[in-house]
Parts: structure tokens; sequence; C-alpha cells
């Protein structure tokens, strides 16, 4: 054994992170069973390996028994103490047994062990670094495609974005940069698999606690999201500081942050919405940018009634149910709309405790912060059975 070996731990415990100790301990181990392979030994051994010195020894280990019954795992009270008058029954006597030919064997196996230790330890501190970003956003670089998965790039590791997980009005070609959620990373045989996605809300999450400094430092916390990727989604936001304003802070001067994260989502519009722990302010908020006249709330089995003006029906259901749908997901609640006429002939509205225009139409200072918020009404919706009818389509699709 040369100080070479020594040299190339200590370069080894510098550049990969990996304990000296951690190496000498599996390289003892590897040889141990080098030694029983090659010299068709089935007795206890010990190798010691000795970095200072640059030695190595092996030395069989034999338990002190009254009666031997296998001479290559046992000795006897009377032999051991012919070596040292100190040994007692139960003890464990160990004898050099060091091959002449051990240290070709030796260095081969050490080569193999360091190999395979450095291996694994790169592999483990990938693992670690990645299961530390479990739930953050990635940037990424798609490198190829196959029928079910997109593989992208993240520099040490090849993520894996299923189907499921892409937005399926982008597409997507090698060499493009993309940012991603990682939801998953686990350890293989292959090494560690980290698993991202497109789709995830929490993607939006980590979007805003980006672009939005106020959400970074916890003074507007999102409360909830709502999204179908790559078309719409909805994010609810709170502030219990009364100077600043939640929506307005995501939203941005002339909509610029909102703009941002729309882009980076190819296109997906971003309704922000504030959060109230009250259900009847809640789901009037959640379904901007329509005008809601009044909430009826059945707290028993969590669903809520809401008027609003004839001319608003089809933008509060919106197109296919969508703006309704997604604020039923954003508030938890159940939603059924009904038109101020409709409401009215059912007996339901007005009532002694309904409130006038629950939401406000809001303050545009410019085109370009309205079209953030357009909403495109290609079916003109009359009647809440139609919106009824919608629904079963969507659970039929």
């Amino acid at each position: 054994m040369s100080s070479e070996l020594l040299e190339a731990l200590t370069a080894l415990e510098q550049q990969k992170g990996i304990s000296r100790e951690v190496i000498v301990d599996a390289i003892e181990a590897a040889l141990v069973t080098a030694y029983k392979r090659n010299f068709n030994q089935a007795q206890n051994v010990r190798v010691d390996l000795n970095l200072n010195k640059g030695t190595m020894a092996v030395y069989s280990r034999k338990d002190v028994v009254e009666e031997v019954e296998d001479d290559r795992l046992q000795i006897s009270l009377e032999d051991a103490q012919m070596i040292n008058p100190v040994y007692e029954l139960t003890d464990v006597v160990e004898e050099e047994v060091t091959p002449r030919d051990f240290g070709r064997i030796a260095a081969q196996t050490a080569k193999q062990v360091v190999t395979q230790r450095v291996r694994e330890a790169e592999r483990g501190l990938i693992y670690e670094e990645y299961i530390d970003r479990e739930e953050d956003i990635v940037n990424g670089i798609v490198e190829r495609m196959d029928p079910k998965n997109l593989f992208v790039g993240l520099g040490k590791v090849e993520a894996v974005l299923p189907t499921s997980e892409q937005i399926q009005t982008e597409t997507y070609a090698p060499h493009d940069r993309i940012k991603v959620y990682i939801t998953k990373v686990e350890r293989t045989a292959r090494g560690p698999q980290v698993f991202v996605s497109r789709t995830h809300p929490g993607l939006l999450r980590r979007l805003f606690e980006l672009e939005v400094p106020e959400i970074y430092d916890g003074t507007v916390e999102i409360k909830s999201i709502a999204r179908e990727a790559g078309d719409r989604s909805k994010i609810s936001v709170y502030t219990t500081n009364e100077e600043v304003d939640p929506v307005g802070s995501c939203v941005g001067s002339r909509g610029a942050r909102v703009q941002s994260i729309s882009n980076e989502l190819n296109g997906e519009k971003v309704d922000i919405v504030e959060w109230s722990e009250d259900p009847v302010v809640f789901v009037a908020n959640a379904l901007s940018p329509s005008k809601v006249i009044d909430v009826q709330v059945n707290e028993e089995e969590r669903s809520t009634t809401v008027v609003v003006p004839d001319y608003q029906l089809s933008l509060a259901i919106g197109k296919r149910g969508q703006n309704a749908r997604l604020a039923a997901k954003l508030t938890g609640w159940k939603i059924d709309i009904k038109s101020e006429t409709d409401a009215r002939e059912l007996g339901i509205y007005p009532r002694e405790e309904s409130l006038a225009v629950l939401v406000e139409e809001p303050e545009v200072e410019t085109d370009e912060f309205l079209e953030t918020y357009e909403y495109e009404e290609e079916t003109p919706v009359e009647t809440a059975e139609d919106f009824d009818l919608y629904a079963d389509e969507d659970k039929e699709d």
C-alpha cells in the first residue's frame, strides 16, 4: 500500500465530500469478501488498513471455547492460553493470516470500492440537494422527448416531465428553457429520479413568490389557488397590513407583475382576488370580474346560492362554467349561480339582509391592464340551467 491511496482519499474528501473513514470502512469490508472468495476461507477475518503507515493485514478471528467443533471458527481455551495466558472463555483470538500475493487483490478491490463509493456518494449528494428542493421551482433545459415523457436537464440530473404534467397548449423543442416545479424526488438503482410539473398549482405559487416581493417577505399571503393549467387560474391573497393592498401588490404597476407570470405560463390568464374569512365576501370576490348582488350561505352543506344581475350571468358562470368552477375550487364552497330575474321568481331575492353589489368594478388604469382580466364570452348563457348543462358535459369529458 502506497501513499498514493492516502492522497487519493484526501482528494475525494475535499472534492466529493466523501468522508475518508467511510471509504476506508468500505475497502476493509470489500477486502474481507475478497479474501474469502479468493482463498476459499470460511473463517471469520478482519482486515486492518493503516493509511498512515501504508500497511495492510488480514487477521483470523476465533472464539475461545471449551470444546472445538470447527477449528476455522473456534480455538480451545488451552491453545488460546498458549498464545497469551490472559485469554478466557468467550474471548476472541486474532492471528495474522495475510497471504503473500494479497497486495495485488487488495489494490484491485480498493480501486473498485473507491469507484463505487464515489458513484454512490455523488448520487447521494444529488439526492440530498434535490430532496431539499421538493415543492420548489427550478430552471431547466429541454433535452429530449419520447411519447410519454419530456426530459428536462437541471444541471446535475435529468428530470422527468410526464405528459400528464405538461400544459397541453404548450409545445416544446430541444434546448428550450422552461421553469418547472419539483413534485417528487426518489432514490432508484440508477440514481436519484426527479419528477417535475408545469401544471401543479405550486408552480403558480412559486412564480408569485419570485415576482412579488410582498409575498416573498410574508407581507402578503397566498391563501388558496385554483388552476386549469394553460387556460385560467385564480388565487386568493390576504394581508394583515392595512397599508398594503394585497391584490394591487400582486397585479403590479399597469399589471406588469401578473403579466410577467402569465407570459411564463404561455398566456395563462390569472385572476387575483382578496381572501376573506367571511364566505359571503370571499365567494363574491372569487366570482370576479362579475358583480354579485347577494350570497346566501348554507353552512351545513357548505354551499352558497349567488345572485347576479341578469346581464352578468354569463360572465359569472364563464365559458363552459369555468369561472364558477374555479371560484368553487378556490373557496371550497359549492356555488349555485342565479340571475336576478330567476331569483325573484323563486322568491329567494330580495332578502332583508341582502347586500347590494358585493363586488365593485375594478379600477382600470389602461387598456393593457384590462386585457389581463379579459373574458371571452364565446357561448352566451341565458339561464342557470344552461350552466348545469355545461357542468354535466364537463363530467362526461
